[in-house]
């Protein structure tokens, strides 16, 4: 099991009050699933692929991953798997924005010591199955929101992680770009097993999940699969 989160709670508190984002949540994810976090704003969607990708902390409950209990690790751990095994995509790019698109999609196999050969080639092929060969050499305030977007699946997938998660990964994408990016990311999926976990109320990225993770006021209400006969199953 890739995931294996068990009863999972998040409080966040001030001075002045607390907020209780996630309550008792379990939540298993096998390797190359393509699976979807559906619910409305508040719903905890981004506190849990926060919580998953190792950018934050459970207040309590246990969370495995990839067969590791990762409330034992340290930072300087938690940073190397996030590196080496998990690829990201926000909502907000977070695009270096004075490195160009193939240096951005370089970037992290820079950190996991990559040859700055191999690296390049497979910067550049991967910004090329995303539709920007052409704008390698663009700055990411010389392209549009679609395109900073592919550069930020790029940067993602290029290190061929073991998972992607993506927060609302269509949010400023028109249609042709939605279908474009779903296309690549299920073909990535399909042929390398590349698990991906959305956030997302897009019913163009909900329709393309092989399971739909159904949250509620940081509780999970619904968890649907969807076999190859297109046949909906609640679990």
């Amino acid at each position: 099991m890739m995931i294996k989160l068990n009863q999972i709670n998040k409080i966040f508190s001030d001075k002045h009050q607390s907020f209780h984002c996630l309550k008792d949540l379990n939540l298993e994810v096998k390797q190359g699933e393509f699976t979807v976090i559906a619910g409305p704003s508040g719903s905890g969607k981004s506190t849990l692929l926060n919580i998953i990708g190792l950018l934050d902390k459970p207040s309590s409950g246990s969370y495995e991953f990839d067969g590791q209990n990762v409330a034992k690790l340290n930072n300087n751990q938690l940073a190397d798997i996030r590196r080496e095994k998990i690829g990201f995509v926000f909502q907000a790019y977070n695009l270096m924005p004075v490195l160009t698109a193939l240096e951005n999609t370089e970037m992290i196999m820079e950190f996991c010591n990559v040859d700055k050969k191999v690296r390049r080639q497979r910067a550049m092929e991967t910004l090329e199955a995303v539709g920007l060969g052409e704008f390698k050499n663009r700055f990411p305030a010389q392209l549009s929101g679609g395109q900073q977007q592919r550069v930020a699946v790029a940067r993602a997938i290029a290190a061929q992680p073991l998972l992607v998660v993506a927060d609302e990964p269509t949010a400023n994408l028109d249609s042709h770009s939605t279908e474009s990016l779903l296309d690549l990311m299920q073909s990535l999926n399909q042929e390398l097993g590349v698990t991906f976990l959305f956030s997302s109320h897009d019913p163009r990225v909900i329709d393309r999940a092989h399971r739909v993770v159904h949250l509620q006021d940081g509780q999970i209400v619904k968890d649907v699969c969807t076999n190859n006969n297109d046949q909906q199953v609640a679990v």
